[in-house]
């Protein structure tokens, strides 16, 4: 079988940068188990495979090299990337995922592409668990968890930048996955994602996890567009707006490679 695949590097203007993926357009749908032997043999953050559906409508998929996952932001903003560049006419497109429902996806005139996602604002928890006390050398004063992750709100940027893991600690912690973040100087917030229970580390850019960090923060800092920083070795930028109960997330991405497998 021969597969058209495209590697993409999203939330950034250049290659080398931001968060990579590939990107697998599909008729029909192949056997999860295939699915997954091919994003553990991409060995990217994730393989996003896309179906599709009536008109503009696209059922899609994200698989780690692990795992397949339930939501995965940056891997979406490659999948649409590459479907807005086969067609220069399109501007919106509807992707729709399991255990996220319909996303929202357009094409906006400078470049950018705007995803509408729902609303994940994490909630303050008391009793710490010691698995994430232990999993972080910069101990955890103030957290909060949505479906998705632990959020550690850290006082000061450079705990962020500083902070490093006991990565069979955070494990433990599984399903749920660790940010942590605080408050910037350049942008509104940063923050770093961890994820060895799902994926690998660290991931570079996690668009999923800012639709919780971007209302938590925009609660903090009373405002509803922030721009935010993924400080992890690539880095990557995102633009954030929080809307009652969707978070609109924008950014720009970039053709890395194309070329076909053969499974």
């Amino acid at each position: 079988m021969k597969l058209k695949i495209f590697h993409i590097d999203a939330f950034t203007h250049e290659v080398f940068k931001g968060n990579f993926a590939a990107v697998i357009l599909l008729e029909e749908w192949l056997p999860t188990e295939l699915m997954q032997l091919i994003a553990m043999e991409n060995n990217l953050s994730e393989t996003a495979f896309a179906k599709k559906n009536a008109g503009n409508t696209y059922e899609i998929r994200w698989f780690s090299p692990l795992t397949e996952i339930d939501f995965c932001g940056h891997a979406t903003l490659a999948t649409a990337y590459v479907l807005f560049s086969q067609d220069s006419n399109l501007e919106v497109i509807t992707f729709f995922a399991k255990a996220v429902g319909s996303l929202t996806i357009k094409h906006l005139d400078d470049g950018r592409i705007e995803m509408e996602f729902p609303n994940r604002k994490p909630s303050l928890i008391e009793d710490i668990p010691d698995e994430l006390i232990d999993g972080l050398s910069i101990e955890p004063e103030t957290v909060f968890r949505n479906e998705q992750a632990y959020f550690v709100v850290y006082p000061e940027r450079q705990n962020v930048i500083d902070v490093t893991i006991n990565r069979e600690e955070l494990i433990k912690l599984a399903p749920l996955d660790v940010v942590v973040t605080a408050v910037a100087i350049d942008y509104d917030f940063i923050s770093r994602y961890f994820w060895p229970a799902n994926g690998g580390d660290e991931d570079p850019v996690t668009g999923s996890i800012h639709t919780g960090l971007a209302p938590l923060w925009a609660e903090k800092l009373g405002k509803s567009e922030l721009k935010a920083f993924q400080a992890s070795s690539r880095g990557g930028e995102l633009d954030c707006k929080v809307d009652g109960d969707k978070v609109i997330i924008y950014g720009h991405a970039v053709k890395y490679l194309e070329g076909y497998i053969y499974v």
